[in-house]
């Protein structure tokens, strides 16, 4: 489908916005760009909220299959990054409704949760990891929203505006969320230092 408007390659330098309309001329290479510029952070996303090696590869094969399928109704294509975040975040959701259904019924017995000390680099530090421990810790009491919209605004550096845009949520629950899972994670903090 490509026309002589339509260049067969694409420049490293071309943003979101060009590669999306390519991709919707259908340019398989604005495809593959738009994957390779965001599958990393999309992966990286996953991983710290699904914290399960298993599911995280199918979210994200998940998510770009679907971004692909729907790009056509994607009004900003600048922010496409974004938008493949909260499609991400809605597969991550929808991942943790059937884990609480499975366990619901006996039925999730996997025990390889890949913890976020676990995703540390090699040369991390002790001191490191432990801290991770701790937070993987203050991870297990929240809910999957307050993990959600910290991650997104504390490890994901994310614009709060973005974290309520991604989590589907107003700017006063996104704070909110973040408020809360913050204090669980000071008194984790406090009392693994009081140790």
């Amino acid at each position: 489908m490509n026309t002589l408007s339509t260049p067969l390659h694409l420049d490293v330098a071309d943003d979101d916005k060009t590669i999306v309309e390519r991709a919707l001329e259908g340019n398989a290479l604005a495809r593959e760009a738009l994957y390779l510029r965001h599958v990393h952070r999309i992966t990286g996303v996953v991983a710290k909220l699904l914290r399960h090696r298993g599911d995280v590869e199918d979210v994200v094969q998940d998510t770009f299959v679907q971004g692909f399928r729907d790009l056509h109704q994607l009004r900003e294509p600048e922010f496409v990054g974004r938008w493949l975040t909260q499609i991400a975040v809605h597969r991550v959701h929808r991942r943790f409704r059937r884990r609480r259904i499975a366990r619901l019924l006996g039925l999730d017995r996997s025990l390889d949760d890949e913890r976020l000390q676990c995703q540390a680099r090699q040369e991390a530090s002790q001191e490191a990891r432990a801290e991770l421990a701790l937070l993987d810790a203050a991870f297990d009491e929240m809910t999957i929203a307050e993990r959600t919209c910290w991650t997104l605004r504390h490890l994901e550096q994310n614009q709060l505006r973005d974290v309520a845009l991604i989590a589907g949520c107003s700017l006063a629950t996104a704070k909110r969320r973040i408020a809360s899972a913050q204090a669980i994670i000071e008194q984790h903090f406090e009392e693994g230092h009081d140790a």
